[in-house]
């Protein structure tokens, strides 16, 4: 029997002897992942201390009792745990830790900060997990002080919370073991947890939560963290929300303890982890999961600009085929609280503030639980809880990873929710958008459809997005599994309301217009969340709108493609801009925040800045939606850099217009039709110049027109580097298959060119 084992001797197939957490931090270490050095106290030392010392019948009996009753609970905690500290630990295996940790000293040239960790294990079910029920003890130093440590680690074995968790899983106490890993401290800087896929989706999204100091603060949920997501396809961050940060936990360079600090004043609201740096943590994230072959939750720290691999482990959270239902939310709706949507899935309850122990018998089935942040034992409240909500926390505090393994919806990380709900009030919760509603809301039925044929989704750098011009056509397209909708019609919209919008104006009823806009555009967005979806703006042409009530004053244009439409007559019309406007705020008030704005037929850098303008004076803040153009002038792609320096989150090629635009061909008229071609040289070399521009300052670019459902377009488009190819509902699956190929080609031929 090994006492002591360096970590580096250890691997994936040694849980028994080392837990799943030394198991998996001998395996990364050996596959060359950055992990901190150090040792693991064995399973079997552990046994055979219970054994020798003569505690193991009066340990184990004092575990027989009610798990439910909490005084009992909590009685058979302190006689466990006293029964282990008092015992006399066998000198050979007390001198076998403090002459280890001696040599891990030696290695590192100094008398070390250790961390010491639990990691249990089941003696006939080794993958068991038993995360988060032991305890760890930060910034140990000196083998005496390594011991006790150690021994306080087996004795967490016995705390209260896990005599629940093992009873409730059905676990004999006799059967469940513990190794301590000891290992070298990293005195991070800044600090973490990483999923290397989406936790409660499974989507190829890396999700990294970071905040200063010692990642305690992050896993406890006493913190809320900066979230960033990193799309593993196209190896780019997607999302960044920075967080305020109150606390840090650090360790005290008088007392070399952990302490809980301010953060500084300027650290507050700043970005904790540079670009580099995510995209650095996403790529172990990455290798991580393709070498356990199934998605892991990653605990990291930064110290002296190094990233360090602290834990991995499999994520069991996410949901298999499970309907993730989301609130129906009118516009009239009022949004109370607003944080991250940690565990998908809507609930309406009577809320119950939590501020402590004392309180958790007043959560009753059903009840919506609301507290500053959730400790262990509050797991048997959460078990009844409807829904749960938080002041603090990110996606991996344990809330969060609770609620996901309970099946619960869960926001977290609001800030104010114990301050502005309060008890005894009837509110909605939505998991998945992160908001909580006054009062009972309805829930959007699972709509069962007959998806497009797909016979599968490979996965490409390049995004496939689908393009969509009737919100009754929104599970259709979301059956497809595209990346997101590149082009949403707002005009298919008004058309079908049978009025135009200025009839609407004229006759006071412009909230209604807004109304119907939202209602419509909500279907998709909803359908997709959180997916993005482009909305494109008023495009027309005053033709179709002669038909239709109030439309009498309409001017008769010779050719209304290239008269009065798109944001030119938006910001000649500017109080139907307005309107526009005024649904995009309200979508996002209801969390909808996947909803993008696309001006369409732009042509000077002017018209971009006016529309700015206008929603600022609406009130819509553009740091939180994204607003791009149309390219399908040849005006607006070769002055392409005026509108960067302006200020654009992405810009889509149409390409129908863009094409006859530059060719000088009337796409409708049949004596010229064998001219048109979007593939001409010209239309490329507008295209090229373009994305070259877009992608030196990391603005998104992408193509909505026909052509991009051509396979011989959407191959030339990955080779000149799109970032995204939207096609028709019918045609993503061919166009995803074309991406797909393409992808492999150029990667083959560059293989070759070595």
């Amino acid at each position: 029997m090994a006492i002591v084992v360096w970590l580096e001797e250890v691997g994936r197939e040694d849980i028994p002897v080392v837990g799943g957490k030394g198991a998996s931090l001998g395996e990364m270490i050996n596959i060359g992942i950055p992990v901190p050095g150090g040792f693991a106290v064995t399973a079997q030392a552990f046994r055979q201390f219970l054994e020798r010392a003569g505690i193991a019948k009066e340990l184990f009996d004092s575990l027989n009792v009610d798990v439910n009753n909490p005084e009992e609970l909590l009685k058979a905690e302190a006689r466990a745990k006293k029964i282990v500290m008092d015992a006399k630990v066998p000198e050979d295996i007390e001198n076998a830790i403090k002459e280890r940790y001696r040599e891990l000293c030696e290695r590192e040239g100094e008398e070390v900060f250790v961390a010491v960790r639990s990691s249990a294990t089941a003696e006939d079910l080794p993958e068991a997990s038993f995360a988060g029920q032991q305890e760890t003890y930060l910034n140990v130093r000196g083998a005496d002080a390594v011991f006790e440590a150690v021994k306080k680690c087996w004795a967490s074995l016995y705390g209260a919370r896990a005599i629940f968790y093992r009873v409730e899983q059905g676990f004999e106490h006799e059967k469940v073991n513990l190794s301590a890993i000891v290992q070298k401290m990293v005195d991070s800087e800044k600090s973490g947890v990483m999923f290397s896929s989406q936790p409660s989706t499974g989507e190829p999204l890396v999700v990294i939560e970071a905040a200063w100091g010692l990642g305690e603060a992050v896993v406890s949920g006493s913190v809320s963290p900066d979230n960033y997501v990193v799309d593993r396809s196209s190896k780019k961050i997607v999302h960044k929300m920075i967080a305020t940060k109150e606390i840090m936990i650090v360790r005290d360079p008088a007392t070399s303890k952990t302490v809980t600090v301010p953060v500084p004043p300027e650290k507050r609201d700043a970005q904790v982890l540079t670009e580099s740096e995510i995209l650095d943590l996403a790529k172990y994230a990455e290798i991580l999961e393709k070498h356990y072959g199934i998605p892991q939750d990653i605990e990291w720290g930064i110290e002296k600009n190094k990233i360090y691999i602290l834990q991995s482990r499999p994520i069991t959270t996410i949901a298999k085929g499970a309907a993730k239902t989301t609130a129906e939310a009118s516009g009239a709706t009022k949004v109370l609280v607003t944080g991250l949507g940690a565990s998908p899935g809507t609930a309406t309850g009577t809320v119950r503030i939590i501020s402590g122990a004392k309180d958790l018998e007043k959560v009753k089935d059903g009840d919506i639980m609301v507290t500053r942040m959730t400790m262990p034992d509050m797991v048997p409240a959460m078990r009844r809880a409807g829904a749960i909500v938080t002041d603090e926390g990110g996606m991996a505090c344990h809330a969060a990873i609770v609620s996901r393994e309970l099946g619960c919806p869960a926001v977290v990380g609001t800030k104010n929710a114990t301050k502005v709900l309060r008890d005894g009030m009837v509110v909605t919760v939505d998991g998945t958008k992160g908001q909580v509603y006054e009062g009972k809301v309805a829930v959007a039925e699972e709509k069962k459809v007959q998806p497009v044929a797909v016979a599968y989704k490979p996965v490409t750098a390049t995004e496939v997005k689908v393009n969509i011009s009737e919100p009754t056509r929104a599970q259709a397209a979301a059956a497809t599994m595209a990346d997101g909708v590149g082009l949403l019609r707002i005009e298919h919209m008004i058309l079908g309301l049978g009025k135009t919008p200025g009839y609407y104006i004229r006759s006071g009823r412009s909230e209604e217009y807004v109304d119907e806009l939202v209602k419509n555009i909500k279907i998709v967005a909803d359908a997709f969340y959180p997916k993005p979806v482009w909305v494109r703006t008023l495009d027309a042409p005053t033709d179709e709108f002669r038909a239709m009530e109030g439309g009498e004053n309409e001017p008769v244009e010779h050719n209304p493609m290239l008269g009065w439409r798109g944001i030119r007559r938006d910001l000649t019309e500017v109080d139907h801009f307005r309107l526009e406007v005024r649904a995009f705020k309200k979508l996002h008030e209801l969390g909808l925040t996947n909803v993008g704005i696309m001006l369409p037929m732009v042509q000077h850098v002017s018209e971009l800045k006016r529309a700015k303008e206008i929603m600022r004076e609406e009130g819509l803040d553009l740091n939180k939606i994204d607003v791009g153009i149309m390219v399908e002038t040849p005006a607006a792609a070769l002055t392409i850099e005026d509108f960067i320096e302006e200020g654009l989150d992405f810009i889509s090629f149409g390409t129908n217009d863009l094409t006859q635009y530059t060719l000088a061909v009337d796409r409708n008229n049949e004596n010229v039709a064998n001219l048109y071609s979007e593939m001409h040289p010209a239309v490329i070399k507008l295209i090229e110049y373009v994305v070259e521009r877009c992608k030196k300052a990391g603005v998104k670019t992408s193509i909505c027109g026909q052509a991009g459902s051509y396979p011989e377009m959407a191959r030339r488009l990955v080779q000149i580097g799109i970032d995204s190819i939207s096609a028709n509902i019918d045609a993503v699956a061919t166009v995803r298959e074309t991406v797909a190929r393409a992808e492999l080609s150029i990667l083959l031929e560059a293989a070759r060119n070595r």
